[in-house]
């Protein structure tokens, strides 16, 4: 308890400071993004997340909402642009898994790691529980790209 206590302490503090040095450069840094740069960055960002790479979509929606907060960015053209980003990068997984999957399975490293019944295992499962393991998969970092490239195998 008196961990906690700390901790909310100095959250308590942190908060309710007149000037954060931390927060201070977290907003300058983000507040010198002009013109296009902000659309393309979190929409880069958020393609890299839906490609596998382990970064929190969350933070990168955050920052969007930050952006559009302190007017730098129109609010409904960065939805529309956090949306594409999320839709584009997962939809490439599957597309890349749908084209390519087969082929990619038939090498050393990846039949491997994915042998063929392993594979039709795998298939078994999406037939099952498909909608339930794509819904899953979608909140797994980690697991959310190999989910969707078998599912398009």
């Amino acid at each position: 308890m008196l961990i906690w206590g700390r901790f909310s302490m100095n959250i308590g503090r942190l908060i309710r400071s007149e000037k954060s040095p931390r927060m201070d450069a977290l907003v300058d840094f983000l507040l010198n993004f002009y013109g296009p740069m902000p659309y393309l960055i979190v929409f880069g960002i958020l393609l890299a997340c839906g490609l596998g790479i382990p970064v929190p979509e969350d933070i990168t929606l955050v920052v969007g909402g930050v952006l559009a907060y302190y007017g730098l960015c129109d609010v409904w053209l960065m939805i529309v642009v956090c949306l594409a980003g999320v839709l584009v990068g997962d939809s490439l997984v599957f597309w890349l898994g749908a084209k390519y999957g087969r082929k990619l399975t038939k090498k050393w490293f990846f039949h491997q790691v994915l042998p063929d019944d392993r594979l039709d295992a795998v298939k078994g499962k999406f037939k099952k529980y498909g909608n339930k393991l794509i819904f899953a998969g979608r909140f797994m970092p980690g697991l959310r790209a190999p989910i969707f490239f078998s599912a398009g195998v």
